[in-house]
Protein backbone atom coordinates (compact mmCIF):
# COMPACT_ATOMS: atom_id res chain seq x y z
CA UNK A 1 0.00 0.00 0.00
CA UNK A 2 1.06 3.83 -1.05
CA UNK A 3 2.28 6.01 1.50
CA UNK A 4 -0.82 8.49 0.29
CA UNK A 5 -3.05 5.84 1.37
CA UNK A 6 -2.11 5.11 4.73
CA UNK A 7 -2.10 8.71 5.75
CA UNK A 8 -5.50 8.70 4.34
CA UNK A 9 -6.93 5.86 6.21
CA UNK A 10 -5.06 7.67 9.29
CA UNK A 11 -7.05 10.79 8.44
CA UNK A 12 -9.88 9.61 8.37
CA UNK A 13 -9.10 6.87 11.17
CA UNK A 14 -9.44 3.65 9.03
CA UNK A 15 -7.34 1.86 11.59
CA UNK A 16 -8.38 -1.42 9.95
CA UNK A 17 -8.52 -1.06 6.42
CA UNK A 18 -4.70 -0.88 5.78
CA UNK A 19 -4.63 -4.41 6.91
CA UNK A 20 -7.06 -5.49 4.56
CA UNK A 21 -6.75 -4.03 1.28
CA UNK A 22 -4.73 -6.79 -0.33
CA UNK A 23 -6.63 -9.30 1.34
CA UNK A 24 -9.88 -8.51 0.12
CA UNK A 25 -10.99 -10.00 -3.40
CA UNK A 26 -11.63 -7.30 -6.10
CA UNK A 27 -14.81 -8.49 -7.77
CA UNK A 28 -16.28 -4.72 -8.40
CA UNK A 29 -16.06 -1.31 -6.99
CA UNK A 30 -19.13 -1.60 -4.89
CA UNK A 31 -18.32 -5.15 -3.45
CA UNK A 32 -14.99 -4.63 -2.53
CA UNK A 33 -15.69 -1.21 -1.00
CA UNK A 34 -18.78 -2.62 0.93
CA UNK A 35 -16.24 -5.53 2.50
CA UNK A 36 -13.43 -3.54 3.35
CA UNK A 37 -15.72 -0.97 5.08
CA UNK A 38 -17.31 -4.01 6.73
CA UNK A 39 -13.89 -5.30 8.16
CA UNK A 40 -12.97 -1.81 9.48
CA UNK A 41 -16.45 -2.21 11.48
CA UNK A 42 -15.70 -5.44 12.66
CA UNK A 43 -11.68 -4.51 13.69
CA UNK A 44 -13.55 -1.10 15.83
CA UNK A 45 -16.21 -3.54 17.15
CA UNK A 46 -13.28 -6.44 18.47
CA UNK A 47 -11.56 -3.24 19.62
CA UNK A 48 -14.36 -2.14 21.52
CA UNK A 49 -15.07 -5.50 23.33
CA UNK A 50 -11.42 -5.84 24.04
CA UNK A 51 -11.06 -2.39 26.16
CA UNK A 52 -14.81 -3.33 27.71
CA UNK A 53 -13.09 -6.54 28.85
CA UNK A 54 -9.83 -5.26 29.89
CA UNK A 55 -11.80 -2.07 31.87
CA UNK A 56 -14.15 -4.61 33.59
CA UNK A 57 -10.77 -6.08 35.23
CA UNK A 58 -11.80 -10.08 35.84
CA UNK A 59 -10.02 -12.26 37.95
CA UNK A 60 -10.51 -15.17 35.25
CA UNK A 61 -11.73 -15.19 32.19
CA UNK A 62 -14.83 -17.26 32.17
CA UNK A 63 -17.58 -18.03 29.50
CA UNK A 64 -20.94 -18.89 29.27
CA UNK A 65 -20.27 -21.84 26.56
CA UNK A 66 -17.74 -23.32 29.50
CA UNK A 67 -20.79 -23.33 31.99
CA UNK A 68 -22.14 -26.21 33.73
CA UNK A 69 -26.15 -25.41 33.85
CA UNK A 70 -27.16 -28.77 34.89
CA UNK A 71 -25.13 -28.37 37.80
CA UNK A 72 -26.05 -26.85 40.96
CA UNK A 73 -27.57 -23.94 39.67
CA UNK A 74 -31.21 -23.76 40.64
CA UNK A 75 -33.44 -20.94 38.61
CA UNK A 76 -36.49 -19.00 40.39
CA UNK A 77 -39.88 -19.00 38.39
CA UNK A 78 -38.56 -15.42 36.90
CA UNK A 79 -36.29 -16.77 34.88
CA UNK A 80 -34.65 -19.31 33.36
CA UNK A 81 -31.27 -20.25 31.13
CA UNK A 82 -32.36 -18.69 28.41
CA UNK A 83 -33.37 -15.55 29.47
CA UNK A 84 -30.61 -15.10 32.19
CA UNK A 85 -27.82 -15.68 28.74
CA UNK A 86 -30.10 -13.20 27.02
CA UNK A 87 -29.03 -10.38 29.31
CA UNK A 88 -32.55 -8.78 29.87
CA UNK A 89 -32.14 -8.38 33.03
CA UNK A 90 -29.29 -5.52 32.34
CA UNK A 91 -31.33 -3.27 30.64
CA UNK A 92 -34.12 -3.46 32.38
CA UNK A 93 -31.64 -2.77 35.56
CA UNK A 94 -32.50 -5.82 37.01
CA UNK A 95 -30.39 -7.33 39.62
CA UNK A 96 -28.92 -11.19 40.17
CA UNK A 97 -28.20 -12.23 43.51
CA UNK A 98 -26.62 -15.75 43.57
CA UNK A 99 -26.74 -17.81 47.07
CA UNK A 100 -25.11 -20.99 48.06
CA UNK A 101 -21.67 -22.31 49.11
CA UNK A 102 -18.74 -22.15 48.01
CA UNK A 103 -17.25 -23.54 45.29
CA UNK A 104 -20.55 -24.25 43.16
CA UNK A 105 -20.12 -22.09 40.26
CA UNK A 106 -21.55 -18.87 41.48
CA UNK A 107 -18.53 -16.62 40.43
CA UNK A 108 -18.13 -18.34 37.07
CA UNK A 109 -21.05 -17.40 35.81
CA UNK A 110 -21.08 -13.84 37.43
CA UNK A 111 -17.98 -13.51 35.58
CA UNK A 112 -19.32 -14.93 32.26
CA UNK A 113 -22.55 -12.85 32.57
CA UNK A 114 -20.05 -9.93 32.72
CA UNK A 115 -18.22 -10.97 29.65
CA UNK A 116 -20.86 -11.55 27.33
CA UNK A 117 -22.17 -8.15 28.88
CA UNK A 118 -18.87 -6.60 27.24
CA UNK A 119 -18.99 -8.55 24.56
CA UNK A 120 -22.81 -7.26 23.67
CA UNK A 121 -21.39 -3.69 24.58
CA UNK A 122 -21.91 -3.41 27.94
CA UNK A 123 -19.81 -1.72 30.63
CA UNK A 124 -18.63 -3.74 33.40
CA UNK A 125 -16.95 -3.75 36.88
CA UNK A 126 -15.61 -6.64 38.77
CA UNK A 127 -14.69 -6.47 42.28
CA UNK A 128 -14.11 -9.02 45.04
CA UNK A 129 -15.94 -7.03 47.83
CA UNK A 130 -13.46 -6.98 50.28
CA UNK A 131 -11.48 -5.54 48.12
CA UNK A 132 -13.83 -2.70 46.99
CA UNK A 133 -14.55 -1.95 50.81
CA UNK A 134 -10.73 -1.31 50.78
CA UNK A 135 -10.84 0.99 47.87
CA UNK A 136 -13.82 3.16 49.38
CA UNK A 137 -11.90 3.32 52.74
CA UNK A 138 -8.85 4.53 50.97
CA UNK A 139 -10.63 6.87 48.84
CA UNK A 140 -12.65 8.21 51.80
CA UNK A 141 -9.70 8.45 54.04
CA UNK A 142 -7.61 10.23 50.91
CA UNK A 143 -10.99 12.46 50.13
CA UNK A 144 -10.75 10.76 46.37
CA UNK A 145 -14.11 9.17 46.71
CA UNK A 146 -16.44 11.11 44.70
CA UNK A 147 -13.68 10.87 41.72
CA UNK A 148 -13.75 6.77 42.39
CA UNK A 149 -17.61 6.78 42.19
CA UNK A 150 -17.27 8.81 39.39
CA UNK A 151 -14.77 6.39 37.39
CA UNK A 152 -18.30 3.34 37.81
CA UNK A 153 -21.36 6.15 36.99
CA UNK A 154 -20.79 5.14 33.48
CA UNK A 155 -21.07 0.81 33.73
CA UNK A 156 -24.16 -0.86 33.46
CA UNK A 157 -23.35 -4.03 35.28
CA UNK A 158 -21.74 -3.78 38.63
CA UNK A 159 -20.19 -7.16 39.99
CA UNK A 160 -19.61 -7.70 43.84
CA UNK A 161 -18.34 -11.48 44.65
CA UNK A 162 -17.73 -13.21 47.45
CA UNK A 163 -19.96 -10.83 49.48
CA UNK A 164 -19.86 -12.68 53.09
CA UNK A 165 -16.35 -13.62 53.25
CA UNK A 166 -15.16 -11.00 54.93
CA UNK A 167 -16.85 -8.79 57.44
CA UNK A 168 -16.63 -4.95 57.40
CA UNK A 169 -15.48 -2.03 59.84
CA UNK A 170 -18.75 0.34 60.22
CA UNK A 171 -17.45 2.92 58.00
CA UNK A 172 -16.80 0.06 55.03
CA UNK A 173 -20.19 -1.12 55.34
CA UNK A 174 -21.83 2.13 55.22
CA UNK A 175 -20.05 2.94 52.48
CA UNK A 176 -20.92 -0.16 50.08
CA UNK A 177 -23.90 0.40 51.17
CA UNK A 178 -24.24 3.95 49.79
CA UNK A 179 -22.68 2.59 47.08
CA UNK A 180 -25.25 0.16 46.04
CA UNK A 181 -28.22 3.13 46.75
CA UNK A 182 -26.34 4.76 44.26
CA UNK A 183 -26.97 1.87 41.83
CA UNK A 184 -30.77 1.16 42.39
CA UNK A 185 -33.14 1.24 39.53
CA UNK A 186 -29.48 2.80 37.61
CA UNK A 187 -28.01 -0.50 36.99
CA UNK A 188 -27.44 -3.52 37.09
CA UNK A 189 -26.00 -5.11 40.41
CA UNK A 190 -24.80 -9.29 40.60
CA UNK A 191 -24.24 -10.15 44.49
CA UNK A 192 -22.13 -14.01 44.82
CA UNK A 193 -22.80 -14.88 48.63
CA UNK A 194 -22.00 -18.31 50.33
CA UNK A 195 -24.61 -16.80 52.74
CA UNK A 196 -28.18 -16.87 53.38
CA UNK A 197 -30.04 -12.86 53.63
CA UNK A 198 -30.44 -13.74 57.32
CA UNK A 199 -26.76 -13.68 58.08
CA UNK A 200 -25.21 -10.54 56.19
CA UNK A 201 -25.81 -9.03 59.27
CA UNK A 202 -22.89 -10.52 60.44
CA UNK A 203 -21.43 -9.02 57.96
CA UNK A 204 -22.12 -5.58 57.89
CA UNK A 205 -22.64 -5.81 61.92
CA UNK A 206 -25.68 -2.97 61.85
CA UNK A 207 -29.76 -4.80 61.81
CA UNK A 208 -30.66 -1.68 60.09
CA UNK A 209 -28.15 -1.26 57.50
CA UNK A 210 -28.26 -4.69 56.53
CA UNK A 211 -32.63 -4.89 56.37
CA UNK A 212 -32.30 -1.55 53.95
CA UNK A 213 -28.89 -3.07 52.02
CA UNK A 214 -31.31 -6.13 51.19
CA UNK A 215 -34.29 -4.30 50.84
CA UNK A 216 -32.75 -2.40 47.92
CA UNK A 217 -31.50 -5.43 46.22
CA UNK A 218 -34.09 -7.73 46.34
CA UNK A 219 -36.81 -5.24 44.82
CA UNK A 220 -35.98 -5.90 40.71
CA UNK A 221 -33.68 -8.98 41.39
CA UNK A 222 -33.80 -12.57 40.30
CA UNK A 223 -32.31 -14.98 43.15
CA UNK A 224 -30.51 -17.70 41.89
CA UNK A 225 -29.72 -20.90 44.31
CA UNK A 226 -26.82 -22.81 43.94
CA UNK A 227 -26.92 -26.14 46.18
CA UNK A 228 -25.08 -29.08 46.26
CA UNK A 229 -21.51 -30.08 46.66
CA UNK A 230 -18.03 -27.79 45.34
CA UNK A 231 -17.80 -27.85 41.69
CA UNK A 232 -13.26 -27.60 43.04
CA UNK A 233 -13.68 -29.92 45.55
CA UNK A 234 -15.04 -32.73 43.21
CA UNK A 235 -12.76 -31.86 40.59
CA UNK A 236 -9.87 -32.68 42.83
CA UNK A 237 -11.00 -35.76 44.06
CA UNK A 238 -11.92 -37.15 40.21
CA UNK A 239 -8.17 -36.37 40.08
CA UNK A 240 -6.50 -38.03 42.94
CA UNK A 241 -4.94 -41.17 42.07
CA UNK A 242 -6.96 -44.26 42.92
CA UNK A 243 -5.18 -46.36 45.25
CA UNK A 244 -3.60 -50.06 43.96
Amino acid sequence: MNLELKELCKTLYLAYIPDQIEAIPFDDPETYLTEILRQEVKGRQQAKVARLIKKAKFREMKRLADYEWKGALHFPATLNQETLSGLGFIEKHENLLMMGSSGTGKSHLATALGRKACENGYEVRFFQVADLVSQLEEHFRLGTLTRFKRGLEKCDVLILDELGYVPFQKEGAELLFHLITDCYERKSVIVTSNLEFGQWNRIFGDNRLTGALVDRLVHHAHILAFKGESYRLKHALSHQKQPD
